[in-house]
């Protein structure tokens, strides 16, 4: 299977969208106390990222081994991703370990894509 998946984040909350086929899966929180009005705009979004495809795998639009392009509007999180870019910020650097582990135990299929910011579809549902 195909998916097509964007997210964001902010200081409050976080966004997904995935988009299978026909449907489309459009999710928001609220974030959890540790992170709400703690956390950076960057933080914010590679937490979205993070639970937005544990939340894909749990819910099972996400299956082992589907294909995945993740839509990114930060040059910084696409940096991350393709050039393994590092960061020295250490929740970022703890997101993008569980965000690689999901990939690896799931054998997903991903490709990252750079947007611009007005294409991200997660941005008119984060909170």
């Amino acid at each position: 299977m195909h998916h097509v998946f964007y997210s964001n984040g902010n200081a409050k909350g976080i966004a997904w969208v995935i988009e299978t086929n026909n449907s489309t899966s459009i999710q928001n929180r609220e974030h959890a106390d540790i992170y709400k009005n703690k956390v950076t705009e960057i933080q914010s979004k590679y937490i979205a990222l993070h639970v937005g495809l544990f939340w894909g795998i749990g819910v099972f639009i996400i299956k082992n081994k589907d294909s995945i392009k993740i839509k990114l509007d930060e040059k910084i999180m696409y940096e991350n991703f393709t050039l393994d870019k590092k960061i020295e910020d250490e929740l970022i650097i703890k997101k993008i370990k569980f965000i690689r582990q999901l990939i690896k135990q799931r054998k997903l299929q991903i490709e990252f894509e750079k947007i611009d910011t007005d294409e991200n579809l997660a941005i008119k549902n984060t909170k």
